[in-house]
């Protein structure tokens, strides 16, 4: 890579995290009675008013929370609250992310004139990012049929008719896609098409048809332009032609069978590409229950020139992940074989998301690893990507609540303050530990079939999720850091509790579910207590007994990994589900997540007034 490039891509760097700092600053609209933006003001009031909602602080700030943070948690609450019913929801959902879409598809443009305009990276790059954006343009429309058919329509109805026995039905209906061996897949790229009451298994090039043609053209003409220039700052023409062929193959894929071999061949071309400028695919599950049909993921990801590698976060976890599976001692050496090849083969990239499309106008991931495919990983391996800078820049600009202050009180406050505003580097290692290490922590334990075997119920990503954290705190208390430790010890109740407010968001149930296996550690440990508020005792000793219930629990999980038993199983030790929602056994524990539920909905989106946040914004 050249001089020149590597500033280029400084500068783009610098671009994008201008941009993700200056969304930040529409919070002001809320908390600086000084702060002036008539433009911001003006696009949320004509969404208020479309919406039916009234101009008060709590709605603005539960949209300004879509538009900045891509997540709806709080606008449903906001309508819930003003009396909306589940259609006018799912409606005022849908209007909400159109709304979004078209602010931060502006941005986009913007931001693709700048880089023309500077002449930032080499023609290859700057052709391969308008590609982008040109087939990130039919995507985001596509995503609001595809949400609107497969999740408010076929989803909605099947769960209507077949309440819990929604899975039993579509395999005794042989509904499930399957590979060109017959095998049901772990995933799917097809959708069900209801003729007359009876349904059958259709590709997205049978029945999307309109976007599935309209991004063939697109594929078509970014593939011939870019072998029409040359790249020679990173040498990955080749590896880029190769993938943009084999997604437009298989976004066009007409036979059922060979789907997930196209995809298969999406990720292996993928894992080929090791530019600093990642472009992501379809990769992951999230709305979709039943069937798992990966969401339009479409993004640019951008890894940060000056970032120093996080190596250390590998080293513990394949240390950890060593010492436990010799402690296991069980007949599984393929899949520690298999484990350590992953881990060895990850590519890590730290960075920022630059353009985002389609599903994730639904919400930004924080880190992720993929492929998900354990057959591909086999052969190629793996990559991970943390957006740490992000995460900081979000929780900096977001505004203090008052129910935060209601439930931690001010000293747990003010410490976790002091980790964001004034200690940069210790919240960056925090986040290694809680984050990065989620993420390697998702490699382990899995067999090429794990996910399939164990997902008999339809519930193994609602495990998964706190097999990754878990992963990432024992290794961490196998080799504790004392200059973070009451850091982790932190984030960890804090990320436990804050997961209740997404009880009611299907597409993040799996982190729901996450937080209540969390809170069951720190009940059992002491660390909380519950008896018409919150008890916090964090000190040494709830420390250690925390630390021992991961330790004991996270062998547990292991072996019910290595043995592929059925996710369900598990689970249901610590929850049950009531009247559609999962809810924790124990009845103290229960009744502290109604509660806090409760006053999610009641002050969720009060500002705590009481606080200046300027005293610690000065400090950045």
């Amino acid at each position: 890579m050249n001089k020149k490039f590597k500033e280029d891509l400084g500068k783009l760097y610098d671009l994008i995290s201008a941009n993700q700092k200056e969304l930040g600053t529409f919070y002001g609209l809320v908390e600086n009675k000084t702060y002036k933006n008539d433009k911001i003001r003006m696009y949320v009031d004509e969404f208020l008013d479309e919406c039916g909602l009234d101009n008060t602080k709590e709605n603005y700030l539960a949209l300004l929370s879509r538009l900045i943070n891509l997540r709806d948690e709080q606008f449903v609450q906001v309508l819930r609250k003003a009396g909306n019913c589940e259609d006018e929801i799912k409606a005022k959902r849908s209007l909400a992310y159109l709304w979004t879409k078209n602010f931060h598809i502006l941005r986009h443009e913007k931001l693709l004139s700048k880089i023309e305009e500077k002449e930032l990276l080499n023609s290859f790059y700057r052709e391969l990012l308008r590609g982008v954006h040109a087939i990130g343009l039919i995507m985001s429309d596509w995503q609001y049929d595809w949400n609107e058919y497969i999740i408010d329509n076929i989803n909605s109805n099947l769960k209507d008719k077949f309440g819990e026995n929604v899975i039993k039905y579509l395999k005794e209906s042989d509904l499930f896609e399957k590979d060109e061996y017959g095998n049901v897949t772990d995933r799917s790229y097809s959708v069900l098409s209801d003729k007359d009451g009876k349904f059958e298994i259709l590709t997205y090039a049978q029945f999307f048809v309109n976007y599935t043609e309209k991004m063939n053209l697109e594929f078509k003409e970014l593939i011939e332009k870019l072998e029409s220039f040359e790249d020679n700052d990173t040498n990955q023409k080749k590896s880029y032609v190769a993938y943009f062929k084999a997604l437009q193959r298989a976004f066009c894929e007409k036979d059922k069978t060979m789907l997930l071999l196209r995809w298969k061949d999406v990720d292996r071309t993928w894992m080929s590409v090791t530019s600093p400028i990642q472009v992501g695919h379809p990769l992951e599950y999230y709305e979709d229950h039943y069937r798992k049909a990966v969401a339009l993921e479409w993004d640019v990801r951008l890894t940060n020139p000056s970032n120093i590698n996080a190596n250390k976060i590998y080293d513990s976890i394949s240390n950890m992940y060593k010492k436990l599976f010799d402690k296991i001692n069980v007949e599984s050496w393929h899949i520690w074989e298999r484990t350590t090849e992953n881990l060895k083969r990850v590519q890590l990239y730290i960075g920022r998301p630059a353009l985002y499309y389609a599903s994730e106008f639904n919400g930004l991931f924080s880190a992720q690893v993929v492929p998900n495919d354990e057959q591909v990983s086999k052969e190629r391996g793996k990559k991970i990507f943390a957006f740490a800078d992000n995460i900081l820049d979000t929780q900096r600009a977001k505004p203090f609540l008052k129910i935060e202050k209601v439930v931690f009180g001010k000293d747990f406050l003010n410490k976790e303050r002091e980790l964001i505003f004034k200690k940069d580097k210790i919240w960056h290692k925090v986040y290694e530990v809680s984050t990065i290490g989620h993420e390697f922590g998702h490699i382990l334990w899995l067999d090429f079939d794990s996910e399939t075997l164990m997902n008999k119920s339809g519930v193994f990503k609602n495990i998964e999720e706190f097999k990754a954290t878990t992963g990432g705190l024992v290794a961490f208390f196998m080799n504790e850091d004392k200059e973070i430790k009451e850091y982790v010890f932190l984030e960890l109740i804090k990320r436990a509790i804050g997961l209740i407010a997404w009880r009611k968001t299907g597409e993040v149930e799996p982190y729901y579910c996450e937080g209540l296996i969390h809170l069951k550690a720190l009940f059992d440990s002491g660390v909380l207590d519950f008896d018409e508020k919150l008890s916090l005792r964090i000190n040494d000793e709830t420390y250690e007994k925390l630390k021992n219930w991961y330790m004991q629990t996270y062998e547990i999980l292991a072996i019910h990994y290595l043995q592929k038993k059925d996710a369900k199983e598990f689970l249901e030790k610590f929850v049950t589900k009531k009247d559609g929602d999962y809810m924790p056994k124990e009845e103290k524990i229960h009744s502290f997540v109604e509660y806090y539920w409760n006053l999610h909905q009641d002050i969720g989106r009060e500002i705590d007034e009481t606080e200046d946040k300027k005293e610690w914004l000065c400090h950045i």
